[in-house]
């Protein structure tokens, strides 16, 4: 849908759509706390969180009809909270090397 000032905006539809899908979303995220998945139900509510972030981003936050330079921030953004969780897990991982901790 193309607005007067020549910027593209989600439909209505478009809103629609991504709350129903987030609403489906979180029913499965719901439905897989109360499952008994072993070590895959930390990824799997992290993947369906992930899912529910991006959809809220492009279509909420305008991110899929923004212009390129705002996909750039935000891509920077996201590469440098990686960066951040690297550093700790790396100092949080290795203070088992250290005799100190080891207690």
């Amino acid at each position: 849908m193309s607005a007067p000032d020549g910027h593209r905006h989600p439909t209505l539809a478009a809103y629609f759509g991504v709350f129903a899908a987030l609403m489906a979303l979180t029913a499965l995220t719901v439905w897989a706390a109360f499952q008994h998945l072993g070590i895959w139900n930390t990824p799997l509510a992290l993947a369906i969180a992930m899912t529910k972030a991006t959809l809220v981003a492009l279509i909420f936050m305008h991110l899929l009809y923004s212009p390129k330079r705002t996909a750039i921030v935000f891509a920077s953004s996201v590469m440098w909270l990686v960066i951040l969780f690297v550093i700790t897990l790396s100092d949080y991982l290795s203070r088992s090397w250290l005799p100190i901790y080891t207690r």
